[in-house]
């Protein structure tokens, strides 16, 4: 495969075949003659925020933990959640990315380790937030058929299925470690919850879980789209039919970004579907060509300019883009979108390798849009982890093209 980036022709074929839609000669000359920065910067920051994301992931978020000593809603040992929670969901899932693309032995490593450590304390109680880390263990069981990945999985998989709280009209509710939300749907749910089901349902030939995923993309789409602009609203509350303050948050919509092509590469979905979802994803992409800053990123609130530019939201936004490009479920002239980030955040990460601009975790605002423009900027898991894969995946394209 490398080797093929080598040779013009073969390079020029390869490069048509994954993306068809259009012949590729002008893109290649202007990013050519462009040359906005070097492939091997990139390499260079990428390798800095890998190294620094091994310690990330096991760093302790006080925050988080002072608050479940007095919100802890199953009562259980808050020792369980210190290292298990979304942000190590995502930094596992960075890691599981790393090492599908180069093959290298010590990213899985990173990943075994994590999840023996994590059997040994114990696996906290159920939840969205918490079953993110379980998406890379779906990966992790395909790939090694050990059992106790699957029993792990199986039985987190049947809880969310039967156990889970419901919405009105049985969407998956946001339960969290400390709140309930009661009859709430939100944007965060699709990536943390329903990508594993997903996954596990397609790696254990479940057809129930995974024609629950696709309900769950359906039931969401319907109330958290605004029809308006194409982006997605944090939340919607059937306790009182509104979506909040109609925040149109910009980490909640990198979730959108990256799970609808994550979960059309694991799930075979019928032709309506899989045209319905891909249709979403290019009316949010073009909302997002639309509002990205002169500089490359995005805001906190995509459509407000005067809240602070964010970049595990432009990391996202990057990472998804491409995906969908390299899968060809939409156009390659939206490479120029995502690789116009590239710079930017290069520049948010330090010589120490954490990545800067990323905002902490972000509850629903649910009184006033300045909830989002007030949220503290501080390095986290996701943070890194969401600059690994979008890094990741512009050197790959960059690698095509040079």
């Amino acid at each position: 495969m490398l080797e093929l980036y080598k040779i013009k022709a073969g390079f020029t074929l390869l490069f048509i075949l994954r993306f068809p839609t259009k012949g590729l000669t002008d893109m290649q000359a202007k990013y050519e003659l462009r040359n906005l920065f070097e492939i091997q910067s990139v390499q260079q920051k990428l390798a800095k925020v890998i190294d620094r994301s091994k310690e990330v992931l096991y760093e302790d978020d006080e925050i988080f933990i002072k608050n479940m000593e007095h919100h802890n809603l199953a009562g259980d040992d808050i020792n369980r959640y210190r290292h298990w929670e979304w942000p190590q969901g995502v930094s596992l899932f960075g890691f599981w990315k790393l090492y599908e693309n180069t093959g290298d032995k010590k990213y899985l490593d990173i990943i075994t380790h994590f999840y023996d450590q994590q059997f040994q304390i114990g696996l906290p109680s159920k939840n969205i937030n918490t079953t993110a880390p379980m998406l890379t263990m779906a990966y992790l069981y395909e790939y090694t058929k050990y059992g106790k990945y699957k029993e792990a999985c199986t039985d987190w998989a049947e809880w969310l299925v039967k156990y889970l709280p419901r919405t009105r009209e049985d969407g998956f509710q946001h339960l969290t470690s400390d709140t309930l939300n009661d009859n709430e749907l939100w944007i965060d749910t699709l990536f943390m919850s329903v990508l594993f089901l997903a996954k596990i349902g397609t790696v254990t030939n479940r057809t129930e879980w995974v024609e629950e995923a696709k309900y769950q993309f359906l039931v969401h789409s319907k109330y958290l789209t605004d029809r308006k602009s194409g982006l997605w609203y944090h939340g919607w509350t059937f306790n009182g039919d509104h979506n909040f303050t109609e925040a149109l948050w910009g980490r909640g919509n990198c979730w959108i970004t990256i799970a609808i092509p994550e979960f059309l590469s694991i799930v075979k979905c019928e032709a309506g579907v899989e045209k319905y979802l891909v249709q979403l994803l290019t009316r949010q992409i073009e909302a997002l060509e639309k509002y990205q800053s002169k500089e490359g990123m995005w805001h906190t609130i995509i459509n407000d300019p005067t809240s602070y530019l964010e970049a595990s939201a432009t990391c996202g936004f990057g990472y998804g883009i491409l995906k969908a490009v390299n899968t060809g479920l939409i156009d390659h002239r939206y490479i120029d979108c995502a690789l116009k980030a590239v710079k930017p955040i290069l520049d948010c990460i330090d010589d120490e390798g954490y990545v800067d601009k990323v905002s902490y975790g972000t509850a629903m605002g649910r009184e006033s849009i300045q909830h989002y423009k007030d949220i503290e900027i501080r390095r986290m898991p996701y943070g890194q982890a969401m600059a690994i894969l979008f890094l990741q995946e512009a050197i790959q394209l960059l690698k095509v093209i040079s």
